[in-house]
């Protein structure tokens, strides 16, 4: 029973993620809205390239839940990864932790275009 709750806890929250809390960036985001961007890529690939003025939070990092949680719940943020996969569950466990406004914006190409910021190294 207990692991049925815990799946059905997880399908909640995805299609709340889905359809609630994020969405795909829109063509044009009002960078003067967003509180922070955030590149949920390792260090590695961070340093290979990323949109200038991001911060690196390693979605898979030992971290990142600490890192996140300094944060602002209410504030804006526009999330990217190399495809959007670990932005979108970057994203989906920041909805777990009370964040509200967040902005998958896919790959860093598809968060430079919907942004307008430089890809930097």
């Amino acid at each position: 029973m207990k692991k049925f709750v815990s799946l059905l806890a997880a399908l909640v929250t995805a299609v709340t993620v889905m359809f609630g809390v994020t969405a795909c960036a829109p063509e044009n985001t009002d960078m003067s809205t967003v509180t922070a961007v955030i590149d949920v890529r390792t260090p590695g690939e961070f340093a290979e390239g990323h949109l200038d003025g991001a911060i690196n939070i390693d979605w898979q990092g030992a971290t990142f839940a600490d890192e996140i949680a300094q944060f602002d719940p209410v504030g804006t943020y526009v999330i990217y990864c190399r495809s959007g996969n670990r932005s979108a569950q970057a994203i989906s466990a920041m909805a777990e932790m009370g964040f509200t406004n967040l902005t998958n914006a896919g790959s860093v190409a598809e968060a430079a275009d919907v942004t307008g910021l430089d890809i930097v190294q």
